[in-house]
């Protein structure tokens, strides 16, 4: 899996500080001030300003129909029906069970195979997919608002998420705090911001806190 950030809106700090200043009406020149300020409030249209696009390449099936659930999205997905389909993601519990791993390996070998023949047979690979496995993988462009992507943040970044999807959004949080450390300063699962909303909170709280400060 790689996530590449291959566009966003030009200092989307500054954009979204000057249309902070617009609604208010404020003449302020504290920046870091003003944003933590709307953020914390919950006026977060001003964040729809500012925008990120990012490439994913070797998403699996399982992430991707994770991923399109984001509903305030632009997403445009590698297209299995003209192209043909190779690769597998592997998850990690997988890959550590000797075992399990022989039978994944085993099955998805014997999957690409019989896609390979029913493509020699004169198939469409729009038809030869339809014996593909979730566990195929493909490349995704997604584009996000910052108000979307603090939300998606929230719950993909949560250790509750499956590891795919967020060793994606991990990656993506990393890229966006590095164009804008302001938005995006306390981004990550809701209990690094004080509660966490899931019956049962992780028992390592403070370790998963550290990590997003860090991050």
């Amino acid at each position: 899996m790689e996530v590449k950030l291959l566009n966003y809106t030009p200092n989307p700090d500054d954009i979204c500080f000057e249309t902070a200043k617009i609604c208010y009406q404020s003449k302020s020149n504290d920046k870091e001030g003003l944003l933590n300020k709307i953020i914390k409030s919950g006026h977060l249209s001003i964040l729809e300003h500012a925008s990120f696009t990012f490439l994913i390449k070797g998403i699996s099936r399982v992430a991707s129909h994770q991923l399109v659930r984001h509903r305030i999205a632009s997403f445009t997905q590698q297209s299995h029906r003209y192209t043909k389909a190779s690769g597998f993601f592997v998850p990690e519990n997988i890959q550590q069970n000797p075992e399990a791993f022989r039978v994944f390996d085993e099955l998805l070998k014997k999957t690409q195979a019989y896609y390979e023949e029913l493509i020699k047979m004169g198939l469409p690979k729009e038809d030869a997919r339809y014996i593909l496995p979730c566990a195929i993988v493909s490349d995704i462009i997604v584009t996000m608002n910052a108000r979307e992507l603090l939300h998606f943040f929230t719950l993909r970044t949560c250790q509750k998420a499956q590891k795919e999807i967020r060793d994606i959004a991990i990656e993506m949080l990393k890229l966006c705090k590095k164009i804008s450390p302001l938005i995006f300063k306390n981004a990550g699962p809701s209990c690094i911001r004080g509660r966490c909303y899931e019956q049962k909170p992780c028992e390592d709280i403070n370790q998963i806190r550290q990590f997003f400060i860090n991050l």
